[in-house]
């Protein structure tokens, strides 16, 4: 049996550190602080840590407690492109992996780094309206080889 991404970082304690980890920093970044700048729930990086774990293979206790897909993807809609700001997000999240302790292992360093860098591409797909947005999306699943066979990661037909 394969080992998943999520039990390779060392589950949801090593996660929580690094959605705190990348919270600080992209509330420390001018151009990626802005996404937080209408506010965010106090529980924020449990909620982002709970929904990473999801992603790489860990339990599903962000959809089953928290929302669904479609309004994890619909909060991130309607936005128009923001290139700058998802490459300073992906650089974010490099550091912060460092920050966390999970850099030491380069395969799983490597394999977040993808994870994440393919998310932000997917999360501002629906650039023009979150009413795009399908209502039955579930969360994509990552493993090591990146994107799970038969994982739902729906683009929308017209990107601008």
């Amino acid at each position: 049996m394969t080992r998943t991404l999520y039990g390779a970082v060392g589950g949801m304690p090593a996660l929580v550190s690094l959605a705190h980890a990348w919270h600080e920093r992209c509330l420390a970044d001018p151009v990626v602080s802005h996404a937080f700048s209408h506010g965010f729930h106090p529980d924020h990086t449990a909620r982002l840590a709970a929904y990473w774990a999801e992603a790489l293979g860990g339990p599903r206790t962000y959809t089953e407690s928290v929302t669904s897909e479609s309004e994890v993807v619909r909060m991130h809609s309607g936005n128009g492109p923001h290139r700058e700001m998802d490459e300073r997000a992906v650089t974010c999240f490099e550091r912060a992996v460092e920050d966390a302790g999970l850099a030491g292992d380069t395969d799983v360093r490597d394999a977040l780094v993808a994870y994440f860098t393919w998310a932000v591409g997917y999360m501002g797909s629906y650039h023009g309206s979150a009413g795009e947005v399908p209502d039955d999306l579930t969360v994509p699943r990552w493993s090591w080889d990146g994107l799970v066979d038969g994982t739902d990661a729906r683009l929308p037909r017209h990107t601008e």
